[in-house]
């Protein structure tokens, strides 16, 4: 009587990984926590012009992305970063007009299609906007700058959440730097004018500061991409605003990162030219 085969064991199945109770698409975060910040420092410190004004510049920033995907790509962009945008807009121009909200925030999303070297725009959208309008409307428009308080704890709310998000992002060595830097130079500052160090490390503090180091210098399109870049890039944006301010530049911060990006970007865009030139003409060696 023959034996009966026996049939190996399957393998037990794995089981799939189970799923977070909760969890949040990437594009979301930034949007969701942004309007975080803007609700904590409206509610604790009155940071915003109006909320008309601030609408206008989001539905301005969403209705021209949206717009403009259609033309130069052929479909529906995600909003996302267009809401971020105009949310920021809203919150750091100042101004008594309806006007310069609805056209900063044109400004801000037409230069990601315009602006354009090898697919890639190479300046914040809306440091791009904002400087803009500091050149060429400072008679009516300002920014954010002194509408805060001595209150900490909602300073250290829109910390946490920016924390968040850069985290999320793998950019927190980003802001980190800029921020280490920042307060080194306040020291060097003081050191070279006589000022009280407190006066010249206060404005890191400011909301204004909360937006520029959380979303602007950490805007994955129009940052260089290797971390060594990064770093190097954001310490030279710290160096240029010192410059600046030694200068009595108001707007230091806007007008580093505006000067200082495009030309790290160009230098990267250009470097890549070179690479992709050298590895043709090895291949055809």
């Amino acid at each position: 009587m023959s034996q009966p085969v026996s049939v190996p064991a399957l393998p037990p199945e794995q089981r799939a990984p189970r799923k977070p109770w909760f969890s949040l698409d990437n594009r979301y975060i930034a949007p969701a926590f942004i309007t975080c910040i803007l609700l904590v420092g409206h509610l604790s410190f009155g940071i915003l012009e109006s909320y008309p004004r601030t609408l206008l510049a989001i539905g301005t920033s969403v209705v021209i992305e949206l717009a403009l995907g259609r033309i130069f790509f052929h479909k529906w962009v995600h909003p996302a970063s267009a809401y971020i945008s105009g949310i920021s807009v809203g919150i750091l121009v100042r101004s008594p007009a309806f006007w310069p909200y609805a056209l900063c925030a044109a400004i801000s999303i037409t230069s990601k299609y315009v602006l354009r070297v090898k697919s890639r725009h190479i300046w914040n959208p809306s440091n791009f906007g904002i400087s803009i309008m500091l050149f060429l409307a400072a008679e009516t428009v300002a920014t954010l700058s002194i509408q805060w308080g001595n209150y900490l704890l909602p300073m250290l709310v829109i910390w946490a959440l920016g924390s968040v998000i850069i985290w999320r992002l793998h950019r927190f060595h980003i802001t980190g730097i800029y921020v280490t830097s920042f307060i080194a130079f306040a020291f060097l500052r003081s050191w070279m004018t006589g000022s009280p160090w407190q006066s010249e490390i206060a404005p890191i503090t400011g909301p204004m500061y909360q937006l520029f180091i959380f979303f602007m210098i950490t805007d994955p399109k129009t940052t260089v991409r290797t971390k060594r870049g990064q770093i190097l890039v954001v310490f030279l944006v710290a160096l240029l605003e010192m410059v600046l301010r030694l200068e009595q530049v108001v707007y230091a911060p806007f007008y580093a990162l505006f000067i200082v990006g495009p030309i790290a970007m160009l230098v990267e865009i250009w470097l890549d030219s070179r690479r992709t030139g050298a590895a043709k003409l090895t291949v055809a060696q």
